[in-house]
């Protein structure tokens, strides 16, 4: 990243999507993550329920939620991927917007809301703090989150933000691609939760699970606020 580059490091996904796009192909694949429409049916999210999704990308859960009758609000920080989402969804357009979520706030609250594979897109911690106080602030009181991130539960790793716009070469199933290269935290159990905990979240059930093709191993957990 040039020093003058005033961008914000976890944006860089928009230049990916964009690269991706202008070739007419999609960066992820099109297969929903299996846990979102397990969690909404094992915890009766109803249909009258409100819920939120941070990071809908490209829409490859979003579209089941909403497809199947829900009312979501999809966001991302990526205007790319919600106008790519708009046109693939043309009746549900105005589902989609374009949400910072460390910057912006609601004039909502929330029954349920998800992110799957957004937090480890953010590196220090005031940032993964904002995240968290955003989810906390948007939930209804009685209102249940799921969090998804990349990880095994047990390895930590970061990367440089400094370096999150250049470009990098990567396997995409279209063929070799030079995309910006992102940002990308990873975190143990441990640590995930001490997180939680310090944003005032109490953990209801948390586990491995995966995604194919896009991710092979998920840490996930569904919180609710914690009581004062």
């Amino acid at each position: 990243m040039k020093s003058n580059d005033h961008r914000k490091y976890y944006a860089a996904y928009d230049e990916r999507y964009k690269t991706a796009h202008a070739r007419g192909v999609s960066w992820m694949s099109n297969v929903s993550t299996p846990i979102v429409m397990d969690v909404i049916e094992r915890y009766r999210i109803g249909h009258g329920h409100k819920l939120l999704e941070i990071g809908c990308g490209e829409g490859r859960d979003a579209g089941t939620v909403l497809e199947s009758g829900y009312d979501l609000s999809a966001t991302d920080v990526s205007g790319e991927a919600i106008a790519y989402c708009r046109q693939r969804w043309p009746q549900y357009a105005e589902h989609f917007s374009v949400l910072d979520c460390l910057s912006d706030r609601l004039d909502a609250k929330f029954d349920f809301i998800f992110a799957v594979a957004v937090i480890h897109m953010l590196v220090p911690d005031g940032d993964r703090d904002g995240f968290y106080q955003f989810v906390h602030h948007h939930l209804n009181g009685n209102g249940i989150a799921l969090i998804c991130t990349m990880g095994d539960g047990e390895c930590e790793t970061q990367s440089d933000i400094t370096q999150a716009f250049a470009p990098r070469e990567r396997d995409h199933e279209s063929g070799k691609m030079l995309v910006a290269g992102t940002s990308c935290r990873t975190v143990s159990f441990r640590t995930f939760e001490r997180e939680l905990a310090r944003n005032h979240f109490s953990v209801i059930e948390k586990g491995i699970t995966g995604s194919l093709p896009d991710f092979d191993s998920l840490m996930y957990a569904v919180v609710k606020a914690a009581d004062d």
